[in-house]
């Protein structure tokens, strides 16, 4: 085996494996700024959509107090946080072809994904599958990779590494038309409902 085909192995074994994240967290501790924790967050990796990687890196489900220590303790009964709130996720697509597999369970995913993405997973669309609208404002960036951000009537931009998304509550999908997966940090912001 040569250098190259070495490396190629390599780097598909190791974007097999769910990706780990670090998050540190800072608080005060007698008017001095301290590590709070500082720990490893390993992806959530769906047993249904083999590839499909979600870490919730934090959520703040109503505008945080600073005069109380903040804390994310546990999973929370919704990761799409309420009006003045926030929460901070990595996701990792896979391939769209994934989902054309005759293999492919869309009922078990959909049904893992409601217990995983609670709160969010229920916006999800039945007739058109990955299509939702939350009443968040989000900031969507290209980690890495390139994925397809699907507007109404099949109005579709590319987006590469980098590209930022401003998503004011509008109703879209994530696309991954590429044969690559595709790694997205999503920053959501609860907000009021349209009257």
């Amino acid at each position: 085996m040569n250098g190259t085909s070495s490396k190629k192995t390599e780097l598909s074994e190791r974007d097999n494996k769910p990706r780990t994240y670090r998050r540190i967290v800072t608080g005060n501790v007698n008017g001095k700024a301290v590590v709070q924790s500082d720990e490893p967050l390993p992806a959530y990796e769906f047993r249904t959509v083999p590839g499909y990687q979600h870490t919730l890196i934090w959520v703040n489900p109503a505008t945080p107090d600073l005069s109380q220590e903040q804390r994310f303790d546990r999973y929370p009964d919704s990761i799409v946080p309420g009006p003045g709130g926030t929460s901070l996720h990595f996701v990792t697509f896979p391939p769209d072809s994934l989902f054309a597999d005759p293999s492919f369970d869309g009922e078990a995913a959909r049904n893992e994904a409601l217990v995983r993405l609670r709160g969010l997973a229920d916006h999800f669309e039945k007739k058109d599958p990955g299509m939702h609208q939350t009443n968040t404002v989000d900031y969507s960036v290209v980690y890495d990779g390139e994925i397809w951000l699907e507007l109404d009537d099949g109005e579709t931009l590319h987006l590469k590494r980098g590209d930022v998304v401003v998503q004011n509550g509008t109703r879209h999908a994530w696309r991954n038309k590429s044969t690559e997966p595709v790694t997205m940090l999503f920053f959501l912001n609860g907000a009021r409902e349209r009257q």
